[in-house]
C-alpha cells in the first residue's frame, strides 16, 4: 500500500509540472530540442550578458557607422515596457513610485532577460518626462528619474538589444497649435538635450524616439491625421529633435533618430504629411507608425469582436493599407520604417490571435517592417488586455501568441 501510494504521489507531481508548463508557456531547452516544435511551449534559450552595471557609458563606445536600412535590418521582433516608466502618475507622485502607478511591479533584469532568451531583440522604453519636470525649474529632468531610465536601457544593452527611448504621455508641455508650437519646441528641446547628453557614449543599437503619438488630445481629427497646421507643426519639433541631438557630443552625431506620422498614424493624410528634416548625418533617420489593425479585432475592448480570417478580404484590407502607405511614402524612398506599437488585446481567442500575429508580423517582415508588441501587463478585466509577458514569474501565458510572432519574425 506504501508502495502504490509513493507511485501515484510521484504521478501527481509529474501531472502537476507539465501542467505548470503548458499553463506558463515557457520551458528551458532540453538537450534533444523536441520542445522547439511544440507551439504551448516558448523556448528560453541560453543567452550571454556583458554585466555594465547602472550607470550610463562615460566613454564613447565603439559605433558601428551603417545606414538606418541596415540597422533596421537586424531589429527582428520587438516588445514595448508599457504602462511603465511612461504610467500617467500624478505630479504630486514621489519619483521613485511612479514606475509603479500602473504596473505594480518594479522592472528587473531577469524580465528583460527572459525577453531575449525567448528571442526578443529590441526593446522600446516609453518614457513620460514631464511629469517630472515642469517650466518652473527649466524642464531639468531629476537626476533620480534619469538613473532609473538608464539602469533600465542598462538591462537590454547588457543583452546586446536595440534599445528604442522616446518621450510619451508628454503632450501637456509638448503643444503643437500655432498658438503654443513654440513653448512647446522650447521644452522639448531642453528636456532631449538632457536625454542626448546622458545616452550619447552609446553604440548605433541605442535610438531616440522623438514623439511617441504626438497629436492635439481631444481635437475632432486626433486620430484621422490632424491638421495641416498640427502636422506642420510637429515637423518643426522634428528639425529641433535633430539639431539637439546632433550638437549634444559623443556618438549623437550619427545617432539613429526614429520620426513618427501625426498620432504615430497610418492614416494617409499623417504619413504624408510627415516631412523629414534636414540631417548633417547621412542616412540616419527611420520612421515608425503604430497600427492595431484591424481595429475591432486588436483594439476594441469589446470581446465579441473576437475573429479572424486571413483569406477574409476585410480582416486583412487595414494591415496590407498601412504596410502600403510605408512602402509609398518612406521604404520606397530610402527610409526604413518600423511598427512602433502593435497587438490584439486577448478575448480567449488565442488560436486565432496567433494566426493573426504570424501573418501580420510575416507581412510585415516580408516588407522589410520589424515590429514591436506593445505589452501593457494588463491580463484580466474589461480594458486593453496586451499582456504578453507576465513580469512577476517571467512566464509566457500565451505561448501560442509568442511563437507565432516569433515565426513571423523569422526566428522560428
Amino acid at each position: 500500500m506504501k508502495k502504490t501510494f509513493k507511485y501515484l504521489i510521484f504521478a501527481a507531481l509529474i501531472a502537476v509540472t507539465v501542467f505548470s508548463f503548458v499553463i506558463f508557456g515557457c520551458k528551458e531547452p532540453d538537450k534533444n530540442g523536441d520542445e522547439q516544435n511544440d507551439p504551448n511551449v516558448v523556448v528560453l534559450k541560453d543567452i550571454a550578458s556583458n554585466d555594465i552595471g547602472s550607470s550610463a557609458y562615460s566613454q564613447k563606445q565603439p559605433f558601428n557607422d551603417i545606414t538606418a536600412s541596415e540597422l533596421v535590418a537586424g531589429i527582428k521582433l520587438g516588445w514595448n515596457l508599457g504602462n511603465t516608466l511612461d504610467a500617467g502618475a500624478s505630479s504630486s507622485t514621489p519619483i521613485a513610485d511612479m514606475e509603479t502607478a500602473w504596473v505594480k511591479h518594479k522592472t528587473n533584469n531577469e524580465n528583460i532577460r527572459t525577453l531575449r532568451r525567448a528571442g526578443f531583440n529590441t526593446i522600446r522604453i516609453p518614457v513620460s518626462w514631464a511629469k517630472t519636470t515642469s517650466k518652473a525649474n527649466n524642464f531639468k529632468i531629476p537626476d533620480v528619474w534619469m538613473a532609473r531610465v538608464t539602469e533600465i536601457a542598462n538591462y537590454a544593452v547588457a543583452y546586446d538589444m536595440y534599445v528604442i527611448i522616446n518621450t510619451h504621455h508628454d503632450e501637456g508641455i509638448f503643444g503643437f497649435k500655432d498658438t503654443n508650437v513654440q513653448d512647446g519646441i522650447n521644452a522639448f528641446s531642453i528636456i532631449w538635450g538632457q536625454i542626448a547628453d546622458n545616452f550619447k557614449n552609446y553604440n548605433e543599437k541605442l535610438i531616440f524616439e522623438a514623439l511617441n503619438e504626438p497629436r492635439t488630445k481631444g481635437s475632432s481629427a486626433e486620430w484621422s491625421g490632424g491638421t495641416k497646421e498640427e502636422r506642420d507643426n510637429i515637423n518643426k519639433y522634428y528639425a529641433a529633435f535633430v539639431e539637439v541631438v546632433r550638437k549634444s557630443g559623443g556618438n549623437n552625431n550619427n545617432r539613429f533618430l526614429l520620426l513618427n506620422p501625426y498620432a504615430a498614424s497610418a492614416e494617409n493624410a499623417a504619413m504624408t504629411g510627415l516631412v523629414l528634416p534636414e540631417d548633417t548625418a547621412n542616412k540616419k533617420l527611420i520612421v515608425s507608425y503604430h497600427h492595431y489593425a484591424p481595429y475591432n479585432f486588436a483594439l476594441n475592448t469589446n470581446k465579441t469582436y473576437n475573429t479572424w480570417d486571413k483569406d477574409k478580404p476585410s480582416d486583412i484590407a487595414d494591415i496590407y493599407n498601412g504596410v502600403i502607405r510605408a512602402n509609398s511614402n518612406f521604404i520606397s524612398k530610402g527610409i526604413p520604417v518600423i511598427i512602433g506599437e502593435f497587438g490584439a488585446m486577448n478575448k480567449n481567442n488565442e488560436e486565432t490571435r496567433a494566426a493573426w500575429a504570424e501573418f501580420y508580423v510575416g507581412h510585415a517582415r516580408e516588407n522589410g517592417i520589424p515590429m514591436v508588441w506593445w505589452d501593457n501587463a494588463i491580463f484580466e478585466g474589461n480594458g486593453e488586455l496586451f499582456g504578453l509577458l507576465d513580469r512577476t514569474t517571467n512566464k509566457f501565458p500565451y505561448p501560442l501568441v509568442v511563437n507565432a510572432l516569433l515565426k513571423g519574425a523569422g526566428l522560428q
